[in-house]
């Protein structure tokens, strides 16, 4: 899937429909000159509803559509017969997608299983025919209600990943390169921050068939967790995965504070997210010399005594087995 395929955020208005109109007829058959009211009621107003669809992975096709509008029910008519309810109008969405209302910007709902439906707008409900006014005292009502308004509201649809492993690091730490060796993605790779613009995924073959999934989410710069850079744009789609990989370049200064600072963003946006699982991958380790290498375990060993780390090197495919393993065993 190429970069400009990839939404994960559209607003959309929605309307469904309007009741029909409850009818006012009065029975007048052949001997029967006067009979009493038979009005039937108006059918309702088609719902708009989201239906999650498990072959769907990106916000794609409602890029281009912004409305959605359900039928209007038709009105009843004459021997009570009821009007018919006005269609449903259905908007498909990948697994993983938030509904929120655009103006209060409260969640709706979220659909995590394949074939979940909500409705986002009710259609009105039909009025009632004048048969059901008939009195004792008023034997004749020449009145019906009309049909009930249909709802209008903007919603904004988001989709947050559901990915096993989500790629966590700074811009330029090699993610998108580590993606595009163990996965068969193709993503953006240039030798400049931000890249990627948003998120890939790739799914890594792994021995006997199995696989997983691995979403390289666009770097975090510091200040993320308040919106600077690309901010909660991203941050959000690491929310659904169950291990965080933290990426971090053997060149960086300290290697420590980069990975405290990332940390720290996943913090600040949602605490839950330190609750995950993680990994530390020092990536673009083919720089390294073995004595330096053996310098660098020393530091680290006390330096992350309850996180397990390994050396990786995309280009020269160095650590990949052994990172795969890791992987699979977190997941498994």
């Amino acid at each position: 899937m190429t970069e400009g395929n990839f939404v994960d955020y559209v607003k959309i208005h929605v309307t469904s429909g309007k009741g029909g109109q409850g009818s006012k007829h009065m029975r007048r058959e052949k001997y029967i000159p006067k009979g009493g009211p038979d009005g039937g009621d108006g059918g309702r107003g088609g719902h708009v509803i989201v239906k999650a669809n498990k072959n769907l992975w990106t916000l794609y096709h409602l890029k281009f559509k912004r409305h959605f509008k359900s039928e209007h029910g038709s009105a009843g008519s004459k021997q009570t017969s009821t009007g018919a309810d006005g269609a449903d109008v259905y908007i498909e969405v990948p697994l993983g997608t938030v509904v929120r209302d655009k103006e209060s910007n409260e969640i709706l709902f979220e659909l995590t299983e394949d074939g979940e439906e909500k409705i986002v707008a009710k259609g009105g409900r039909g009025g009632l025919g004048n048969a059901h006014f008939k009195t004792s005292t008023n034997q004749t009502p020449r009145y019906s209600q009309p049909g009930e308004e249909g709802k209008e509201i903007d919603i904004i649809v988001e989709l947050k990943i559901l990915a096993d492993v989500g790629l966590v690091g700074f811009p330029n730490a090699g993610k998108s390169t580590l993606l595009s060796v163990i996965t068969a993605a193709k993503p953006k790779i240039a030798n400049y921050e931000f890249t990627t613009l948003k998120p890939n995924l790739g799914i890594v073959e792994y021995r006997d068939f199995q696989t997983f999934v691995v979403a390289d989410i666009p770097g975090i710069i510091e200040g993320a967790a308040e919106g600077k850079g690309i901010g909660h744009r991203f941050l959000r789609h690491i929310e659904r995965n169950s291990t965080l990989l933290f990426l971090v370049p053997a060149d960086a200064p300290d290697i420590k504070e980069q990975y405290e600072i990332l940390v720290d963003e996943l913090r600040r946006y949602n605490p839950e997210l330190l609750d995950k699982e993680r990994l530390i991958a020092i990536s673009k380790s083919d720089m390294l010399d073995d004595e330096l290498k053996a310098e660098m375990k020393t530091i680290l060993d006390k330096e992350f005594k309850d996180i397990p780390y390994l050396f990786i090197s995309s280009v020269a495919q160095q650590g990949l087995t052994e990172l795969k393993d890791k992987l699979w065993k977190m997941l498994n």
